[in-house]
């Protein structure tokens, strides 16, 4: 009987043995054949040019003995590989958690393949491996806000004052660009202090940074939650009233509560949002619009101060309704099909991007399928 084809895809940039684990899982089920994305995809997906170019990856990928064949994916984005796919049609597509997305499984679903999501389990007596944990930079943090997005911006902030709420995240993964996880505010820290946050007066230090982003001259400022969820540890409250930098930073690091979030926060990865998007065609910023966003990030603190898991979930969905009415381009169909899917599963959900990019963040009580988790960045990390 002939073995099973099995598809997988990725950019296998320095290889390393959680890359070898992954292929001897796929493996165990048929003959492997590998989609693998081009120079140019890694630069469009992670911001950064590729450590081993697209023909080195390809031969020691071909070196292992687990890979029957791969091929340079013709395409782009998340779904370069699509092509490739249709060429070999395989009998199994296989993923690891942080490559799982709906728009694979509905596509597999589509084509009648087999879709399956490895655990990424490392192999025995051997440390779990990522590409990001092996790259020195990956130190500095991400930034995901949770509820109030948009309020660190004058033009909204001037219509009613309220907070943003911001966790800082630990590298364990490399987020994609244009996703909302502050990723070009990342580069910018990193080109000011290469491997780590140094250690200092976190608002100087974020100051510094928001400066270096946003320079004279710059017409369209990023907010200065990014730069302030990078440096600063843990979950915080950032207050605005029509200014670029927060009246008051409120930082909470209580282990209790981080841990609390992190059990029961998901993402769903989505894809990036076009680089020609524009979120604010179409705005409409009114004074009750913004003050029903203020409330809603007002409700969620109280929420996670409580640890009010469904008081969380509901504040945090109407924080993301009152920035679609603020910011209708920040959703589309297929991401309302995305929450439909999701909805008898979570508590309350948002996006971390705009226009259909980035993750969808969900809150529930229980576990979801082939999530990424978060780790939550602690003080002196």
């Amino acid at each position: 009987m002939p073995k099973k084809k099995v598809f997988v895809s990725g950019c296998f940039d320095m290889l390393h043995s959680g890359h070898v684990r992954f292929l001897e899982e796929a493996a165990s089920h048929g003959d492997v054949y590998v989609a693998l994305g081009s120079d140019q995809t890694v630069r469009d997906l992670k911001g950064r040019a590729p450590v081993n170019t697209q023909s080195e990856r390809k031969y020691m990928l071909e070196a292992l003995k687990h890979v029957k064949r791969c091929l340079i994916s013709r395409g782009s984005g998340l779904m370069d590989f699509v092509a490739e796919l249709e060429q070999l049609a395989p009998d199994i597509f296989m993923v690891n958690e942080d490559g799982n997305t709906p728009a694979k499984a509905a596509l597999c679903e589509r084509m009648g393949i087999q879709y399956v999501v490895s655990k990424r389990l490392p192999q025995t007596n051997l440390p779990a491996r990522s590409t990001t944990s092996l790259r020195k930079e990956c130190r500095i943090p991400y930034r995901l806000d949770l509820a109030g997005g948009w309020l660190d911006q004058p033009y909204v902030s001037k219509h009613g004052e309220g907070s943003v709420l911001t966790i800082s995240l630990e590298p364990i993964i490399e987020f994609n660009e244009r996703s909302g996880m502050a990723s070009s505010s990342r580069r910018r820290a990193i080109e000011l202090w290469q491997t780590d946050l140094p250690e200092g007066d976190r608002a100087k230090l974020a100051k510094m940074l928001f400066a270096f982003e946003n320079p004279p001259g710059t017409k369209i400022f990023a907010g200065s939650q990014d730069s302030i969820g990078i440096v600063y540890p843990g979950l915080n409250r950032l207050d605005y009233r029509g200014q670029y930098w927060p009246e008051k930073i409120t930082s909470v690091t209580d282990t209790k509560i981080l841990k609390w979030i992190e059990q029961h926060l998901f993402l769903i990865p989505l894809g990036q949002r076009t680089a020609t998007f524009d979120v604010l065609k179409g705005k409409k910023i009114t004074a009750p619009r913004v003050r029903a966003l203020a409330a809603a990030a007002d409700g969620c603190w109280q929420a996670i101060q409580q640890m009010d898991l469904p008081e969380f979930g509901r504040q945090m969905r109407a924080s993301f309704e009152a920035q679609v009415s603020l910011f209708p381009q920040m959703t589309n169909a297929a991401v309302k099909e995305m929450i439909r899917q999701y909805a008898d599963k979570s508590l309350g959900w948002k996006l971390s991007g705009a226009g259909g990019g980035g993750y969808l963040v969900l809150v529930s009580e229980q576990v979801i399928p082939g999530a990424i988790r978060l780790a939550i960045r602690r003080p002196n990390a």
